[in-house]
Order: C-alpha cells, then structure tokens, then sequence
C-alpha cells in the first residue's frame, strides 16, 4: 500500500538562512506563523517568512512551504519519503523540516506548479 498524504501550502514567502554559530538568535527571526531555528557547531539556520529578513543576512529566498498535516508516529516509516520522492525523482530540490508534531517541506517557488502537479498525481492531497 502506498502511503499518502495530506499538506497544506502556507501563504508566505519563506527564506532559509544562515549565520554563524557564536552569534545569538537575531529578534527578527522570531514572530507568528512557521518558524525554524536549528543550531549546530558550525552554524545558525533560520526559516522564517522571507519578509522577516534583513537584506544583508546570507540567505535563499522564494521558497514555498508545505505542511504535512496529517499526525504521524515517531516510528511509522516513510511519510517523510513519500511527498519527497515524487519530487526528487523528478529533478525537484527541497529543504525538509521536522518538529515533534509535523514535517515541512519548502519547494523553489518557481518549481511550486510542477510539485504541486507532481505530488498530487503520486496520490497526495492538498488541503485548506
């Protein structure tokens, strides 16, 4: 059985950037809707809404975000994989984002038409 699933697109313009490991959260990252904040050694990641970020911070724009809005268990195998392949497959980036309760996935806007197409005809189903 293929697994199947439920996303809904969110209606901002999304960014993903970077800053450097030592530095604090900046004040403009934080704010309503889809925020992700992941630390490491070597550096800061941010995704926010794109309109949110200074010009002068490292960052790529114009993404569109899709939240997997179904609740999945920690272990249920694949759902991740399931709205990724029929994109990768068909030469699509994205960037992922998991947190304890969703997954996203943010697609080029300019490639939103074409995986939106592509994730509908592998059985998905976009939602309001």
């Amino acid at each position: 059985m293929t697994l199947t699933v439920e996303l809904q697109t969110l209606s901002e313009s999304y960014a993903v950037c970077y800053l450097p490991a030592a530095g604090p959260t900046p004040a403009w990252a934080a704010g309503p809707g889809f925020v992700n904040i992941s630390y490491c050694s070597d550096e800061l990641s941010i995704v926010c809404p794109a309109k949110r970020v200074p010009e002068k911070v490292t960052c790529e724009r114009d993404w569109t975000a899709l939240k997997l809005t179904g609740s999945f268990a920690f272990d249920e195998a694949g759902v991740l994989l399931a709205a990724i392949r029929p994109l990768s497959e068909n030469g699509l980036g994205i960037f992922a984002v998991s947190t304890f309760h969703r997954d996203y996935l943010l697609v080029k806007t300019e490639d939103f038409a074409r995986a939106k197409e592509l994730l509908e005809a592998a059985g998905h189903k976009f939602v309001t």
